[in-house]
């Protein structure tokens, strides 16, 4: 069955909740997080506080619409550069989304601050929040490139006594996300190459390499680069570390071992 058109009352609430919503995400712009609150946005459309929470109930929920939106757009960026290379080697269409997360961030400060540095309560996200399926579009991108990194075989494979540390335990919420029984080492790996990456970028964005670094972008692409090559091995070699049975596939951090 088709989808009903919107009644003339849908239509004007869609605009109005769209209008809303630019209009917070200008004050976050012009003038940071601190800015973004129910009565600043309702005088930025001419309406009352009351007026917003007809379409916004309350300050959480204004802020996480912002927030969904804020990582769309990213991820929308990141996606295009991503896919511009769709055919180069995957660690060059991870190198492409990183340089672009840098530079949207660069561009979007106060936006960035409000996604990743969290400076209100109301910006953290929950599962039931709409940012949150949002937030994992965004982290998608980095994670699906060092996945595919993975099938390639350009991630260097765990070591037969590579030991697995208890506090590995953490990585299992994450792991319900992914598509691949990635080993426990390898993740490991991947989080430490998103923790650089974002890293230098929040460094960059909130000014603390100014004491050294006029120009932080050479710095940014030495540092990308450690990341991809530190990370790359023959096909061959990590394949078969799984397939020969030298690494077990665990569900925990727990069950982790090397197979002897």
């Amino acid at each position: 069955m088709p989808d009903q058109p919107l009644t003339r009352r849908e239509r004007q609430r869609e605009q109005t909740t769209a209008e809303i919503l630019t209009a917070a995400r200008h004050l976050l712009a012009a003038d940071g997080p601190a800015a973004l609150t129910l009565r600043a946005t309702a005088r930025e459309v001419g309406m009352t506080a009351p007026g917003v929470c007809r379409y916004f109930p309350d300050h959480r929920a204004l802020v996480q619409a912002v927030v969904a939106d804020l990582y769309r757009d990213l991820a929308a960026d990141l996606e295009a550069a991503r896919d511009a290379h769709a055919d180069a080697p995957t660690a060059d269409r991870l190198a492409a989304a990183a340089r672009a997360l840098r530079r949207w961030s660069l561009a979007h400060r106060s936006e960035f601050t409000l996604l990743f540095g969290k400076p209100i309560a109301d910006a953290g996200t929950a599962p039931e929040d709409p940012a949150h399926d949002a937030g994992w579009r965004f982290g998608q991108v980095f994670l699906g490139l060092m996945t595919q990194l993975w099938r390639e075989g350009t991630v260097p494979p765990p070591a037969a006594d590579e030991s697995v540390p208890a506090w590995w335990t953490q990585y299992d919420d994450l792991r319900e996300h992914l598509t691949d029984d990635i080993p426990l080492p390898v993740l490991n790996r991947f989080v430490q190459a998103w923790t650089r990456i974002y890293g230098l970028v929040a460094l960059e964005v909130f000014g603390h390499l100014d004491f050294t670094l006029a120009d932080p972008e050479p710095f940014f692409e030495q540092a990308l680069s450690d990341v991809l090559t530190s990370r790359r091995a023959t096909p061959a070699a990590a394949v078969s570390a799984v397939e020969s049975g030298k690494w077990t596939v665990p569900t925990t951090a727990a069950q982790a071992a090397p197979v002897s």
